[in-house]
């Protein structure tokens, strides 16, 4: 069984470890405790683990946020992997910082990442681990806000909520989504 794990994020040192990268962060570290490293190829890094006996295809797409859904939708090609077993980590904004939902399906909620995916694909109805990163910031600024850095605060407890993410990752690709969902989602 194969799976893509995508990180959603923007490509550069100068959007490292910012909120909009979050999905970025958490497939490094799913990387980093799997003591892989990523290959630059095709529309993105790539990296692959294995997890009892699944293998999970990590993709941090080098597109940019904008075009996530070409990378998408190459790996999937390219790697025969199925809807039902693609996981796009990203950050939101509706959810407070370090809440975390998994859900099956649904609308792009106004991020582009997803928007593109869903246009790429032709459907909304891929898993998505949607990765709370707050919204405290003054009407009109929600680009900066999202482009900006986390707060001290927040980077005390990433560590132990970016594990949680990955735990996430794991659960469903080896327990699926209804289960993963019934059990991280009430937390």
């Amino acid at each position: 069984m194969k799976y893509l794990i995508v990180g959603l994020g923007n490509i550069g040192p100068e959007y490292h470890e910012t909120r909009h990268n979050i999905g970025f962060m958490v497939v490094d570290e799913l990387a980093k405790a799997a003591g892989v490293s990523f290959r630059d190829g095709r529309y993105g890094f790539t990296t692959t683990l294995s997890v009892k006996g699944r293998q999970l295809l990590l993709l941090k797409p080098s597109t940019f946020m904008n075009l996530s859904g070409n990378a998408v939708r190459y790996w999937m090609q390219k790697e025969n992997i199925p809807l039902e077993n693609l996981l796009v980590v990203v950050d939101d904004l509706a959810l407070p910082f370090g809440a975390l939902r998994l859900k099956g399906k649904g609308s792009d909620a106004g991020h582009n990442g997803l928007k593109h995916i869903a246009a790429t694909l032709g459907t909304q109805n891929y898993a998505r681990l949607r990765f709370g990163i707050g919204n405290d910031f003054p009407r009109g600024t929600q680009i900066d806000y999202v482009l900006g850095h986390f707060t001290e605060d927040d980077m005390k407890l990433m560590p132990q909520r970016i594990e949680v993410a990955g735990e996430i990752v794991k659960s469903f690709c080896l327990a699926g989504i209804n289960i993963t969902m019934n059990q991280y989602n009430k937390r």
